[in-house]
């Protein structure tokens, strides 16, 4: 297995930078190639600009239109390259990060903005009375799964159901099925680590054994059961899922979870 650990956290010394050394030392171990993208490190540029397309940035700046001309005559910068060159390397890509203000880390989002351009994550496929284009359970990034290792720093009943923050998946589902699922990568259920702000070296080795054990069972999981769009569950060009396929009482962002 080939994994891509894209890491984005500034602290060496923090528990995700932990973590993702002990993803590194028990994949490779296994027998795994890991390449590891620490946007901290790299000195990652957030911000999607003109610089980004070259003489394919038009004026005024059309982002999709001209990351999808400049991915095509392959002037993208030489760093948003290389990325694209890794996921497609990759048959696994871990995201360890620290959940921020809701959401992934700036430095985290600003990579899927410039590495995730128009006719490589997404604008792929041909849209017509039964397919609307390559996406969801389809697209450039299909048979890859990601997993998401998200630190927070609240307890785990501030994100449970009736808790004050809403429920860790509805938090994540715009990563996993809008960023993740979107390209065709499937996505197992996420590692998750609550009241990371009050961590204790004693509950960091129980950690670690349970990280160990997820990372060495990546192939047996099951990714979530996120709905395909181009086969029947949706109405097309609505996009609407078809009445009477969800469990009773299932609404929001589980409509789109199949079981």
């Amino acid at each position: 297995m080939k994994t891509l650990i894209v890491y984005a956290h500034p602290e060496p010394k923090s528990l995700n930078s932990s973590l993702k050394d002990l993803a590194v030392s028990t994949l490779r171990t296994a027998g795994h190639e890991v390449r590891v993208s620490d946007l901290y490190a790299m000195n990652w540029k957030a911000v999607v600009d003109a610089a980004d397309y070259g003489p394919h940035a038009s004026s005024p700046l059309k982002v999709a239109l001209d990351s999808g001309r400049a991915f095509d005559a392959g002037t993208l910068t030489p760093d948003v390259l290389a990325e694209q060159e890794k996921l497609l390397w990759a048959d696994t890509i871990i995201f360890q990060f620290p959940l921020w203000w809701y959401t992934m880390p700036a430095i985290l989002k600003g990579w899927v903005d410039r590495v995730f351009t128009y006719r490589f994550a997404y604008g792929v496929g041909e849209h017509d009375d039964v397919k609307y284009g390559e996406r969801f359970g389809e697209g450039t990034l299909a048979g890859r799964k990601a997993l998401l290792s998200v630190t927070v720093g609240g307890p785990r009943s501030h994100y449970a159901a009736r808790g004050i923050n809403g429920p860790i998946e509805d938090l994540l589902f715009p990563i996993q099925h809008g960023i993740l699922y979107y390209p065709g990568i499937e996505v197992l259920p996420p590692f998750v680590l609550y009241g990371t702000d009050r961590m204790t070296d004693e509950d960091y080795r129980d950690v670690a054994e349970a990280w160990e054990q997820r990372l060495l069972t990546l192939d047996s999981t099951e990714p979530i059961a996120f709905r395909r769009q181009n086969f029947g569950d949706y109405e097309i060009p609505s996009l609407h899922l078809k009445e009477g396929l969800e469990p009773a009482g299932r609404t929001s962002f589980g409509l789109h979870v199949r079981g």
